[in-house]
């Protein structure tokens, strides 16, 4: 059993920056792959980046080259720290702790708009 608990969600304007926090407790010894997915008004769920518990990381094209992916493995946390925000990059963001199965935090409602 895993719980996440993220932080950081907002309001921020086009071209600006914010961050966002999950920390996972419960059974996460070892570490697991890490990630964040996200979900616009009327739309599926949406990739965005996950990071390995080796430090490999992966991005959605509509982040790449903006957005980086960061865990600190002796918190247990993983931190999305977002660049160069646009108007479609806002949705709730969902913490993601890969596993069998994986876990999902609650959610963290971005907004984009000036």
């Amino acid at each position: 059993q895993v719980q996440l608990v993220e932080s950081g969600g907002g309001l921020v304007q086009p071209g600006g920056s914010l961050q966002l926090s999950c920390v996972a407790s419960g059974s996460v010894f070892g570490g697991n792959t890490m990630g964040w997915y996200r979900q616009a008004s009327g739309k599926e769920r949406e990739f965005v980046a996950h990071v390995t518990n080796n430090g490999r990381t992966t991005y959605g094209s509509s982040v790449r080259g903006r957005f980086t992916i960061s865990t600190d493995y002796v918190k247990n946390t993983v931190t999305l720290q977002m660049n160069s925000a646009k108007v479609e990059d806002a949705a709730v963001y969902y913490c993601t702790f890969r596993g069998s199965p994986d876990y999902w935090g609650q959610g963290t409602q971005v907004n984009v708009s000036s």
